[in-house]
């Protein structure tokens, strides 16, 4: 049998012109005839290439970095060792046998940011649409592994058209393999999740199961099934960005953490986000040299607290007061707005916080802002990362739809989260601090290690007015003037209990501070607690009620 000799070039191998109906090519190296180092060096640069200039073109054309110029701006210059390169597929179905596809759809390695070794996976669109078979979740795991390895954060880029179709059960092995060693590192090294593309079906199931989820807005969705599938089985109609875009999983399902303008501002917050976080949880939390004194004192905190019970105040001006540089990390700043979760750092060293926010349901717990307290407390807790906690909360929300959705199990993830964690804990009651939510927000009796106290802090079971009701209902039915009786009952109650010297006389609270100088009392409240050690009793772990 005779062959027809023909050369391949570099555009040929990204889109493959069609069979000859009769000669069969050979497809040789079109490095045939070089040095072995030449012939590396041109492999590697058609491998950067991708899917080619014209899908690179496409890919800016539509807002987005390719896979490897969002690794580029995110490792320091020059630190970026690509690993995995030459990985190939091995399917053989639908024509796949014939299709070249460059690094296998995804670019894995290290590097460092801002000096600190991280590894990286970034599914590249222009090759196959990122799709994931066999060897491109290979690739992944790889690299998941080798940062659970050596204790180092693990940043997966999201860019991909879901399971590649002709790979059938490998592609799904394949999701299944990373998806285990999402739990597996849980908890052990930070793992981060940046959707900077589509993101659908089975692969938004590892997104989900790791510690924090960036979106760009506009052009990154996540959904299990998109717009097509729903309308021809509900008949709903609905846009991919309404139905999952970034506006959505950060102010309505309340999936992802943060919302970015665009890829770049995204880099940007990755890599704030990671100066606050450990290495692992073997690792301590990063200290960043501050010149903000220890011993600053804030006069303004004086005032801060409206003499009106009813009247709310601003929780992010006290919390950036506290912090060093008045600098704070907002954690799902747009879910759930009635309690704040953010990183801030006191004398240069993480603290997470969980503080309630007056101004939105008057800082009500409600079963939305009990899930997102408690993901945030145990991924402090999972990296040594301390708590404070600043309560001004008036109980948790009433209501039939809060009760039918299941607002005693979802309250109890906090009590579970906070009692549970071991990391040093402080706790600040600025104003309310009544019945259950009292308790569930990091009281002593949850395990608090310091309690502070304002001094309008009004720690009791409820309000003076629904208590004087109770109290004093016979009292107040048999006056002669009920209103008037009712309002003297009210005063009674507020001057025996609504005060923090009640439960600081039991020990509740380890001191009532003039809020000035609330900075300087936690720092040093802090730094005592900075030897802590709790053991636990043995288990494989506890049983949180999801």
């Amino acid at each position: 049998m005779k062959y027809t000799v023909e050369m391949v070039s570099s555009e040929e191998i990204f889109e493959p012109a069609p069979k000859p109906e009769k000669k069969k090519a050979v497809r040789l190296d079109p490095n045939a005839g070089k040095s072995k180092q030449e012939a590396l060096v041109e492999r590697k640069e058609l491998i950067e290439k991708g899917g080619g200039q014209r899908l690179i073109d496409k890919q800016h054309q539509s807002g987005k970095m390719t896979a490897r110029e969002r690794l580029e701006k995110l490792f320091d210059p020059g630190t970026f060792e690509e690993t995995g390169m030459f990985v190939r597929h091995r399917c053989t179905n639908f024509g796949m046998e014939d299709k070249y596809t460059p690094g296998e759809g995804v670019v894995t390695g290290y590097g460092q940011i801002d000096g600190r070794t991280v590894y990286a996976a970034a599914q590249d669109f222009t090759v196959m649409g990122g799709s994931l078979g066999e060897m491109h979740a290979a690739k992944i795991a790889m690299a998941q592994e080798a940062a659970l390895k050596v204790g180092a954060p693990m940043i997966c880029i999201n860019d991909s058209g879901g399971a590649r179709i002709q790979e059938g059960v490998d592609a799904l092995a394949g999701y299944g393999r990373i998806f285990f060693n999402n739990t597996k590192a849980s908890g052990v090294i930070p793992q981060i999740s940046v959707i900077m593309g589509p993101c659908a079906g089975g692969a938004v199931y590892s997104p989900a199961l790791t510690d924090f989820i960036f979106m760009v807005e506009k052009t990154s969705q996540m959904f299990i099934t998109g717009p097509n599938v729903i309308k021809s089985v509900t008949g709903e109609i609905v846009t991919s960005e309404k139905l999952g875009g970034a506006n959505t999983h950060n102010s309505v399902s309340g999936v992802a953490h943060f919302a970015c303008k665009s890829e770049d501002d995204c880099i940007k917050q990755i890599k704030e986000l990671l100066s606050y976080l450990p290495q692992s949880n073997r690792a301590e939390v990063p200290v960043k040299e501050t010149k903000d004194s220890a011993d600053r004192v804030d006069e303004k905190l004086n005032d801060i607290i409206p003499d009106n019970p009813n009247k709310s105040y601003e929780m992010y001006d006290i919390i950036r007061s506290l912090a060093d540089d008045g600098e704070i990390m907002d954690v799902q700043a747009l879910y759930a707005k009635n309690i704040i979760t953010c990183f801030i750092r006191l004398d240069g060293k993480t603290v997470g916080v969980i503080a309630s926010q007056p101004k939105v349901m008057a800082g009500c717990l409600d079963i939305n802002a009990s899930d997102k307290a408690s993901r945030f407390i145990r991924t402090c807790d999972c990296f040594n990362i301390p708590l404070l906690t600043i309560e001004d909360v008036p109980g948790f929300l009433p209501g039939t739809n809060q009760e039918y959705g299941g607002i005693i199990r979802h309250g109890a993830k906090m009590l579970f989260s906070y009692s549970e964690a071991t990391v040093p804990k402080v706790t600040v009651i600025t104003r309310k601090a009544y019945g259950g939510a009292y308790i569930g927000m990091c009281s002593k009796h949850l395990g608090a290690d310091t309690v502070f106290a304002w001094p309008k802090a009004e720690i009791a079971v409820m309000g003076a007015s629904g208590a004087a009701n109770i109290i004093f209902a016979k009292d107040i039915k048999a006056a002669e003037d009920p209103e008037a009786e009712r309002a003297n009952k009210i005063a009674e109650y507020e001057g025996t209990m609504m005060n923090p010297y009640v439960a600081a006389s039991r020990g509740y609270v380890d001191d009532v501070i003039v809020p000035a100088d609330t900075r300087k009392k936690l720092i040093k409240a802090f730094k005592a607690l900075e030897g802590k050690q709790q053991d636990a009793p043995f288990k494989k772990h506890g049983n949180i009620p999801l």
